[in-house]
């Protein structure tokens, strides 16, 4: 038979890569990458083609950008002594003015290109500007020489008025580009600074997105704080003026005060924890750069930080955020020192600024942004500059206000006690992941997998937890004996918690963590009941556990999940007739409506819970048909001042202080009856 012949071309010594290599040949032909596909971007160009480099994105947030690079220009001038007035305008066309009285812009022709003029370099060439050296401004905002030129090139038009030595220069460019010659008029005589007009390009941002006067307004208020020296003139179209936040139409922003006026504006009639602010300024050794701050500790911890470098915001923070917490936590640990108190060693910047009102402005030379829309400051200059002054004033400051300080110690010992005992719940979290979990070993469980219709009973004592093992319906009923009177939390450190063997138990025994890792749908169990002795110990010790409950759990006894047992107090007796009594009140009423009154009543007093047989105690305790159970509730209420109270009573009554325990009594011993001594 003759061999068949092969339609293919290649020989079976062919390489796949040759292969390949034949294919992309044959395909870059048709579609050559060479020189002529390179682009070079001159002028604005990069800037309307990538506008999130430069500002963000094109969003709300990044035009709204764009007057803050205007009105930083403006700010510039009259931190560097050259402006005192600054003027804002929102026209119902959706264009924006920013004026100042400065100096104005240079508008002489510039050395490297004769036929432009200073002005027109300035708003059309990216990096150019006055601010890249410190002889005409020794602080800024403006560093890279991009700001106003970028607003230029996201403008579908923008007019520029100059005003220097009597006279006024005039010039409109649109989308970067000049629209008309620099043209010179007559200025009246009181006139100086420049004029800025511009409309954000609807290319760019859409036809929906428009300038919002509330957020501008806050804008140009917080510069007016910033710097005290200057008056920022607010002027809306009444068109634009919409909602219940809208601004005023006219105003006049101007601060004395500087950062502590705006924190008295900000705390309005909230009180804070000490009687005194925090606040200060001073000038580091370069008298260019400065730094002035403003601290409150409002009580209701509702709490913000605002920083700045230059006027400029730093939302994300940056150095200097971190210095002013070390050089806080640093004077405060010293302070502690000085005074013998041990506890403040532990504490971190969280636990003594979390929840505190922070207001921080520094001038620097050449600051270091991350990135053009300038969120965060990297300048390690800042961090010296703001450590070594604030830590000092810092410490004069706790001197001087020892009845603040004392309240002040008391908050970041919570918060530092809180964090830890977060921290030590997480831990417990990842050891329960990693292995079964190991139950106390003096709980007796019942023997349902489920949480519905299950019970834990906590008793006072080995011996009343003997009784009521043997009382209990083991399939739905757990038994957990506590050692005692247990640990008081609201005196007590996170330390002494974690290492009280007898909470720590009936953590694990619940299942459900504490504080901010509760989680109700892990608790193992229905309903908790508090089950002790019907005598003065016994309600002691249920107030610690209610107490313990409210701080560490206060979720489970929202949700109706904690009770209060009502074991008898005595037991009454005639022939076969045997009540239960709870208290001395219900044993009179029963021997005068249950019994005979001229026989005789054989009245015993139950010891405690470790008396009784079981067959008693489960009959009037733990028997759901026969017992009576009290809920246990936090009042409902709903303004935080309200909430406010109900912690104040439980640390009255329960927390650290004696003479707040001790003032309670004298007030309310007039409404106390029969004492049980």
């Amino acid at each position: 038979m003759a061999p068949q012949k092969s339609s293919k071309t290649s020989s079976i010594n062919d390489h796949p890569s040759d292969l390949f290599d034949t294919a992309v040949t044959k395909k870059m032909t048709k579609n050559d990458y060479s020189a002529k596909d390179i682009e070079v971007l001159e002028g604005l160009e990069p800037v309307r083609r990538r506008p999130g480099m430069y500002i963000g994105g094109t969003d709300e947030k990044a035009m709204h950008h764009l007057l803050a690079e205007v009105l930083d220009n403006s700010m510039d001038e009259a931190v560097a002594g050259h402006a005192s007035r600054i003027e804002i305008e929102l026209a119902s066309d959706g264009s924006a003015t920013v004026k100042d009285n400065g100096r104005g812009i240079p508008v002489d022709p510039h050395p490297k290109f004769k036929n432009k003029s200073a002005l027109e370099v300035i708003l059309t060439t990216l990096h150019s500007g006055g601010k890249f050296n410190n002889t005409i401004y020794a602080t800024s905002g403006g560093l890279h020489g991009v700001g106003i030129s970028v607003v230029n090139a996201l403008s579908e038009i923008l007019t520029i008025e100059v005003a220097r030595q009597r006279k006024l220069y005039v010039q409109s460019f649109s989308r970067g580009k000049p629209k008309t010659t620099l043209e010179e008029r007559n200025a009246p005589a009181n006139r100086r600074g420049t004029w800025i007009t511009f409309k954000p390009d609807r290319k760019i941002f859409g036809d929906t997105i428009s300038f919002d006067p509330a957020l501008l307004y806050r804008m140009a208020r917080s510069k007016a704080y910033l710097f005290r020296g200057v008056e920022i003139r607010w002027n809306c179209a009444p068109q634009l003026l919409k909602g219940s936040n809208a601004p005023p139409e006219i105003d006049k922003l101007h601060f004395p005060g500087g950062l502590t006026d705006y924190l008295e504006v900000s705390l309005g009639s909230r009180s804070s924890l000490t009687t005194e602010h925090f606040f200060g300024s001073a000038t580091g050794s370069d008298q260019t750069e400065k730094i002035e701050w403003a601290i409150a500790w409002p009580n209701d911890e509702d709490g913000f930080i605002n920083s700045y470098c230059n006027t400029i915001p730093t939302p994300q923070g940056g150095s200097h955020e971190a210095a002013l917490r070390t050089a806080m936590v640093r004077g405060f640990k010293n302070f502690g020192n000085l005074t013998s108190i041990k506890k403040i060693g532990k504490i971190t910047g969280d636990d003594l600024l979390g929840g505190a009102c922070i207001m921080l402005s520094i001038f620097i030379r050449d600051p270091q942004f991350q990135g053009q829309t300038k969120d965060k400051l990297s300048s390690p200059e800042a961090a010296k500059l703001v450590e070594g002054i604030v830590r000092d004033h810092f410490e004069i400051w706790l001197s001087n206000n020892p009845a603040g300080v004392k309240e002040l110690i008391e908050r970041a010992l919570e918060r530092a006690e809180d964090r830890q005992r977060r921290r030590s719940s997480k831990d417990l979290a990842r050891k329960s992941a990693t292995r079964k979990l190991r139950l106390p070993g003096k709980l007796a469980d019942c023997s349902q997998n489920t949480s519905e219709g299950t019970e834990l009973f906590m008793v006072e004592g080995d011996s009343a937890g003997g009784s009521a093992k043997q009382a209990r319906q083991r399939t739905t009923q757990a038994v957990l004996p506590l050692r005692g009177k247990i640990l008081n939390v609201a005196s007590a450190s996170a330390d002494k918690l974690h290492s009280n063997q007898e909470l720590t138990d009936l953590i694990q025994a619940l299942g459900c963590g504490t504080r901010s890792d509760f989680d109700i749908e892990k608790l193992r169990y229905e309903r908790i009941i508090i089950m002790t002795d019907a005598d003065v110990d016994g309600a002691h010790i249920a107030s610690l556990l209610m107490t313990f409950f409210y701080r560490e759990m206060p979720s489970l006894v929202q949700n109706g999940r904690l009770f209060l047992a009502q074991p008898p107090l005595y037991r009454l007796t005639q022939g076969n007739k045997t009540i239960y009594a709870r208290d001395d009140v219900h044993r009179e009423k029963l021997l005068e409506t249950e019994f005979r009154t001229n026989a005789k009543v054989d009245v015993s007093r139950f010891k405690g819970l470790g008396e009784m047989p079981p067959h008693q105690l489960k009959e009037t305790t733990m028997d759901p048909k026969s017992r009576t159970l009290l809920r246990i509730s936090i009042p409902q209420i709903e303004d935080k001042d309200g909430q406010r109270k109900t912690a104040r009573l439980v640390e009255s009554l329960m927390g650290r202080k004696a003479e707040k325990r001790f003032q309670y009594i004298q007030k309310n011993a007039e409404f106390a009856g029969d004492l049980d001594f």
